[in-house]
């Protein structure tokens, strides 16, 4: 082929680069990973063809690189290797053709797909070589396949045609000539081009280089002195840890890798390090963070996992692969076993991923496993970190939902300010005829363990866990039961208890009391008899399967309060308490007596006040008990008391 030829692209190839060039790609810069990571390919493709042909090493031997070349008078960026090349049919085959098979359901897919939906094309269709017209308006590729004689010089504008022309070239490999746009000059730079190759291509195995001006002492100058020379530089570490052997890698270099990927200042709490082999191989480096880094506490929450595929980056924040309750992990998975749709970034829903999460989520789950039982006093300040996060995994991972609420921990009624106790511990000490698991929800323990709620349970010697987590409420929803024991608030329903004829005589003294305060009260559904209370007055409950006082405080901050129901909540009053029995002897003596609605509003306030939650009208209640004071003559309650006497 001694004469230029002109080839035309395919009608629908013609379209596609132009999607490519003007609105498919989200960030122009990937052009150069496509580049490189091509660069790399035909480096690893001569290496293997080699083995079966060694001539084809002969005119360059193996000192693989792959060298970014700026030329800032043409405004023209090089990526040059000297992997295995391409003949004239080869290079008509692959640059001249894309996805020779589904381009044209490929691109009715992307012209029915939003904008912001489109995913950015690589791997399988064949055209990441394509995205380098992003940045150029004319692309030249330079290259002879090793073992043969003449090389071949294709270019493009990318628009309706190509040509090929046979050209001398004595070494073996590629080389492609970018001439820049004029808005993309900023790719002549060589801090942008350093900060793509460490963002996209770091660990690729072999060299990448390039010219850079370095400082140097003047020859026989003064001291201090210096002159600038050009020389190249590897712009890549090479250094992809999670491919070594565990038992290879020091934990300073763990340490190091770790802080880089994870922007932590400390080192890692625990290093899972291993490799899956069989049907489906991949590599896995993940790391437990001793402390929660500060995109916790703002943004949404992302997963924490770098995706490779041979050494190329693809994505971070790789929620297929790990899922969100677990997003504390960081770390990198390679693996060339993984399925890619159009785009690298977007991972296909199928058997393979759902196999590889399934490993790193059974890997990690193990490790806190272990952790727990081995180190307790390490996983009580991972869990005092990471713990809530993990209790999402119950409502989200369903098929691990056990396993999860094996490694809770919980403060309860029996434990210190600082111990904690587990679901296992707690059935382990549960007394004889306990066969419920209590807990009660607040915001604050020094709160809820005061609970009137608890009064009861705690006499019986019955523990309760105080859950203080936003998710709580969501962990006992989903988790239902532990170990064949169900989970009771201990502030819902009525406790199991029954009654003496004592008691049912005392409700039915009080009857029309109860009658009485529950007219005197809007939003309350029930007054009755407590069994929960031993020293309060009175205490609020929810159905059932009411919505607890907890939640709706959660949904207000929200605002969401709105999607609520309306409160209709119990109000348990305690027979016994001196301030319940004033209150029905002043209704027996005169139900119309101001003073009993007042002491059935200050009642039902003072056991909102004990679950947490605020008055609607604190200034009605203020003014209830200056009427109160009021109404109390010292003169006359020194009488009543001598008469008494």
């Amino acid at each position: 082929m001694s004469q230029v030829q002109t080839h035309e692209f395919r009608t629908e190839l013609e379209q596609l680069l132009d999607i490519i060039v003007h609105s498919l790609y989200s960030e122009r810069e990937i052009f150069l990973r496509e580049l490189l990571s091509n660069s790399s390919d035909a480096i690893d493709k001569l290496r293997f063809e080699a083995i079966r042909e060694p001539a084809l090493l002969e005119d360059a031997g193996t000192d693989w690189e792959i060298e970014l070349r700026v030329d800032r008078d043409t405004k023209t960026l090089h990526v040059i290797d000297n992997g295995i090349g391409m003949s004239a049919t080869t290079i008509v085959d692959q640059l001249g053709t894309i996805a020779r098979s589904g381009t044209r359901e490929f691109l009715s897919a992307l012209r029915e797909a939003e904008a912001s939906d489109r995913p950015e094309l690589i791997g399988q269709f064949g055209v990441g070589f394509y995205s380098a017209f992003m940045v150029a308006d004319r692309v030249t590729v330079f290259t002879r396949h090793a073992g043969e004689e003449h090389g071949v010089k294709w270019e493009s504008e990318g628009k309706g045609s190509y040509t090929l022309e046979e050209i001398e070239r004595p070494e073996r490999g590629t080389e492609v000539v970018l001439h820049l746009r004029d808005d993309a000059h900023e790719f002549l730079e060589e801090h942008v081009l350093r900060r793509i190759v460490k963002k996209y291509s770091d660990f690729l195995e072999h060299p990448i280089v390039m010219e850079v001006d370095v400082q140097k002492p003047l020859e026989g100058g003064e001291e201090g002195e210096t002159m600038t020379v050009r020389e190249k530089q590897t712009l890549n570490s090479r250094q992809a840890l999670w491919l070594r052997d565990p038992r290879e890698v020091d934990p300073a270099e763990h340490e190091e890798f770790y802080r880089q990927i994870s922007h932590d200042f400390e080192a890692p709490a625990r290093t899972i390090h291993f490799k899956a082999e069989g049907t489906l191989e991949y590599r896995a480096l993940l790391y437990l963070p001793k402390k929660k880094p500060l995109d916790y506490y703002w943004g949404e929450p992302k997963a924490g996992l770098q995706l490779y595929i041979q050494r190329v980056f693809i994505t971070s924040d790789c929620e297929e692969l790990l899922p969100l309750h677990l997003r504390f992990v960081k770390g990198v998975v390679d693996s060339s076993d993984l399925p890619l749709n159009v785009s690298r970034e977007m991972l296909q829903k199928n058997r393979v991923v759902e196999q590889i999460k399934k490993g790193l989520v059974n890997k990690v789950l193990r490790t806190l496993e272990e952790t727990k039982e081995k180190e307790r006093e390490d996983y009580e300040s991972f869990f005092a970190e990471f713990g809530a996060t993990l209790k999402e995994g119950v409502a989200n991972d369903p098929a691990n939902a056990q396993r999860i609420a094996k490694l809770l921990l919980f403060h309860s009624t029996r434990t210190g300010d600082d111990a904690t106790v587990d679901l296992d511990t707690y059935l382990e000490r549960m007394p004889e005829g306990q066969d419920t698991i209590w807990y009660l929800i607040g915001e604050r323990r020094s709160l809820i363990e005061r609970s009137p709620a608890l009064e009861a349970l705690r006499e019986k010697g019955q523990e309760v866990l105080l859950l203080t987590d936003p998710v709580d409420e969501f962990l006992v929803a989903h988790l239902g039961e532990y170990e064949g024991r169900k989970l009771k608030a201990a502030d819902r329903g009525e406790l199991p208890e029954g009654e003496s004829k004592d008691e049912e005589k005392k409700e039915e003294e009080l009857e029309g009391l109860f009658t009485f305060v529950k007219t005197a009260l809007s939003g309350v559904k029930e007054v009755r008899a407590s069994h929960r209370l031993r020293e309060s007055a009175a205490v609020l409950v929810a159905d059932e399967h009411g919505v607890s006082a907890h939640m709706e405080r959660l949904m207000k901050r929200m605002g969401r309060g709105e999607e609520l129901p309306p409160r209709e909540r119990v109000l348990e009053l305690n027979p016994d308490h001196a301030a319940v029995r004033t209150m029905r002897t002043l209704h027996d003596k005169d139900p119309s007596d101001p003073r009993v609605e007042d002491y059935a509003h200050l009642l039902y306030e003072q056991a909102v006040i004990a679950e947490g939650s605020t008055v609607d009208d604190p200034a009605a209640m203020a003014a209830r008990i200056n009427r109160l004071i009021a109404r109390t003559d010292p003169g006359e309650e020194t009488s009543e008391r001598a008469e008494a006497n």
